[in-house]
């Protein structure tokens, strides 16, 4: 789903350019909050182990590399989730243009439906409060010793593939009237998709430049992605009473 989110550059070319503007400048805020955790990250790991002080070497050195990692693995983990909560909310026109292009390209497209500066930033702050949640949680993993930043690192790359996926094929199933229950369930139906398509734009997110390059063709393989979730469901996902039988 991802890739074929990238070959829409080939189709439609300007309306993908627009989505490297919102990002871009997403990018650069958050990698200036990242340069600014590299200065003071040594500070932090010595504040989060107090307790090493007195140990004999390499003990300290290494209880404070474990929380330096543990913290590093988390701020990787916050910065994929708020630089998408940023970019969509940033970038809202362009990438309301972008989805609806391809549901346009592949035919049937939904009626008309203007998500809302309101409800993109109600959706960017649950992101990102979710985000957090994730970050702890990988800060936590990532204290284990020996083991920490690879069983850490793991398990938010695939929270927080979850959650990029989910935030970002919501706007095309909302727009065919999918409430957040029904799109709840969507999801878990096809649980390994939708994890499939979120983990593989987490990894593209965390190479350098990575996700201002990717952020276009994320929010076209998502629409991909949601019309695929849809193949084989009740014609327009609607709630319907169920039909009361006719005698004879």
């Amino acid at each position: 789903m991802l890739g074929g989110g990238f070959a829409f550059w080939r189709r439609r070319p300007a309306v993908m350019a627009l989505g490297l503007i919102p990002a871009a400048i997403a990018g650069l805020i958050v990698v200036a909050g990242f340069v600014a955790l590299g200065f003071t990250l040594p500070g932090i790991a010595t504040a989060l182990t107090p307790f090493a002080e007195d140990w004999p070497a390499p003990w300290e050195d290494v209880a404070r590399f474990t929380a330096g990692t543990a913290v590093v693995v988390a701020a990787l983990m916050l910065v994929a989730i708020s630089f998408t909560a940023l970019t969509l909310f940033l970038g809202e026109p362009f990438y309301d243009r972008i989805w609806r292009a391809v549901e346009t390209d592949l035919g049937d497209p939904p009626a008309d439906s203007s998500y809302g500066f309101w409800r993109a930033l109600g959706d960017g702050l649950s992101l990102v409060a979710r985000g957090l949640v994730i970050a702890l949680a990988a800060a936590l993993l990532g204290l284990l010793p020996v083991v920490g930043g690879l069983v850490g690192g793991t398990t938010a790359v695939l929270l927080t593939g979850w959650l990029l996926a989910d935030e970002l094929a919501s706007r095309a199933l909302a727009a065919r009237g999918l409430t957040g229950r029904r799109r709840r369930v969507l999801r878990r139906r096809h649980r390994a998709r939708v994890l499939g398509f979120g983990v593989a734009t987490q990894l593209c997110f965390l190479v350098p430049l990575g996700a201002v390059a990717t952020m276009p063709a994320a929010v076209a393989g998502a629409t991909l992605l949601s019309r695929s979730l849809l193949e084989g469901e009740p014609e327009n996902r609607a709630e319907r009473r169920p039909e009361t039988p006719t005698a004879g």
